[in-house]
Formats: structure tokens, sequence, C-alpha cells
């Protein structure tokens, strides 16, 4: 951003933290806002305009009001020279002052996009995040399941990984959830009698991915001798939801048994979802079907 510092650099140990009392804020920067003071303050020429339009008493309450509300920086636009009392405040009483070649809106729009993604709420979640088909798909089960070999069998057929054993996600929207790989275990996968692999290294270069948002959960659960499947399971398939960040995200639950193959059945319930997203439901479909088929019956 081409800042320059001409004034408070004792205050440069400032953090910018959020919390509920936080609420108020209309955000975490802006303009300048001396009501509901943001805590990154962007002074432009009409902010500028305004200051110097007001008294002098005025002008020193004003700009005393806005170093009380201790701001991580107060940001100056386009080169313009800083007025001398606002520099004075500022070194009295530690506010960073910086100033910048950018215009406001440039500034304002490049710290929104990173604060928010830095700032976002954060969590790790056990299992493998792929992307399979363009879909970010997070595969969690119990240890042992076989996560990972099914994440290389994946792999080989032409999907990518995000992360293995730890994925870190981030809610960057009320909505979206982002995942992505810690730097320790970037392009590793810990295979059972292989040991850690290097995914980049022996595919290539497109088998892994850093980020991507997650859209689907599949759940590995093993099927134990002598357990069934109830008739409506079957029917419309082991769908759910994850709650994560209290987002709902969808989940399918595959069973595990020797002799299945998971990764065409993960493929598959890739697809499935895709097809549910665009409101195409097999299930439903056939239920349907079998309405018509027994209303056409002749009563008894």
């Amino acid at each position: 951003m081409a800042l320059r510092w001409p004034a408070g650099m004792r205050g440069e140990g400032r953090v910018l933290e959020t919390g509920i009392a936080d609420v108020r804020r209309p955000s975490l920067i802006g303009y300048l806002n001396v009501i509901y003071p943001n805590k990154i303050q962007i002074i432009g020429s009409e902010e500028l305009g305004y200051l110097d339009g007001l008294d002098s008493r005025q002008r020193w309450e004003v700009i005393h009001k806005i170093a009380a509300s201790k701001p991580v920086a107060i940001v100056i636009t386009r080169d313009q020279s800083v007025p001398s009392d606002l520099r004075d405040v500022a070194e009295e009483t530690d506010t960073p002052l910086w100033v910048s070649a950018k215009r406001g809106h440039e500034i304002l729009t490049f710290l929104q996009y990173h604060l928010a993604r830095l700032l976002a709420a954060k969590l790790t979640l056990h299992g493998v995040f792929m992307e399979v088909f363009s879909i970010g798909v997070l595969i969690t089960g119990d240890s042992g399941s076989g996560k990972s070999e099914l994440a290389l069998e994946l792999i080989s057929r032409g999907h990518r990984l995000v992360a293995d054993d730890a994925t870190e996600f981030t809610l960057i929207a009320p909505d979206v959830i982002d995942g992505a790989c810690p730097e320790l275990l970037q392009d590793l996968l810990e295979v059972r009698g292989l040991g850690i692999i290097n995914v980049r290294e022996m595919f290539g270069a497109m088998s892994v991915k850093p980020s991507k948002y997650l859209r689907l959960v599949i759940h590995l659960k093993p099927l134990r001798d002598g357990e069934d499947i109830d008739a409506l399971t079957r029917l419309t398939g082991d769908v759910g939801h994850r709650e994560i960040f209290d987002v709902k995200v969808p989940m399918i639950t595959l069973p595990v048994a020797s002799g299945r193959n998971l990764a065409v059945l993960v493929e598959a319930a890739v697809r499935s979802h895709a097809l549910k997203s665009k409101g195409i439901d097999p299930a439903q479909t056939f239920i349907d079907r079998q309405a018509h088929q027994m209303r056409r019956l002749p009563p008894w």
C-alpha cells in the first residue's frame, strides 16, 4: 500500500482485536467516524476538508476524540500533507499515523479483504480434505477407517489433495467455509505401511491444491457383521448434515466393508450431491413414480 509512518511510531504494539464489545462498530476499517470510531480510520480529502471547516475549538475536540478512541492506525490517503495538530496529537497519544499514495477506496478494499480473513473464526478438523470434481470434500471417520488410503486412490484417479489429517477451516462469509492445509503438512499424506509420502513430488503439481471451499462431508462408518441398513436409508441414502461454524454442511455416511470400492462410491456421492444441488433427486423421483403407479391401481 506504499505506506509511510510520519508520526506515532511508539504505538506500533497496538493490537487489532474483535469481541462482543465491538458489535456497535460499523466496521473494523472505514472512513473517519467520530461517533462510532473504526479501529482503522481513513482520512481522505473530504475528511481533511471537514476538519478544515471546523473552528479551532471544534477541531481540537474532534482530533482529540479521534485519538481518545485509541484506533489501531489513522491512514491519510493520496500523499496529502499531514496537519500539524493531527501529527502532534498522534505523537502525544502514541497513535500510529500512516500516509499512503493510494486512494481511500483502494486502501479500504485491500484492508477489508485481508483483515476479514485474518480475523475470521478458525477451526481445525480431523480428516482428509480433497477436491473431487471441483467440489471441496472433507473425508472423516475413525482412526484406521481408511481415509488416507481412500485419498491416495482418489489422487491416482485425478482428484486433488488439500490437506491430510488436520485441515484449517476459516469462516470467510456467513455461509462460506474455506479449508487450507497447515504449512507443516503441505503436500504430505500419511499412509499406513508406506509412511509419509509427498503427493506433489509423486503425482505432480496438479495433484495438490492450496485451499478449497467446503461443500460436502463424507463420513466413513465401519459396517459391522450382522448390521443391516433400514429400508428408507437404502432408498434415500444416509444423508444428513454436520454443523461447522453454525453452517449446516451436507454429510453423506458411507458404510465401509471389505470388497467395497470406496473411491467409486465417493465419486458417485459427489456427483449425486451436485445433482441434488440442482434440484435433481433420483430417490424422490422413484417415490413419485411409485405413488403415481399406486394411484392408477383399481380400487379393491
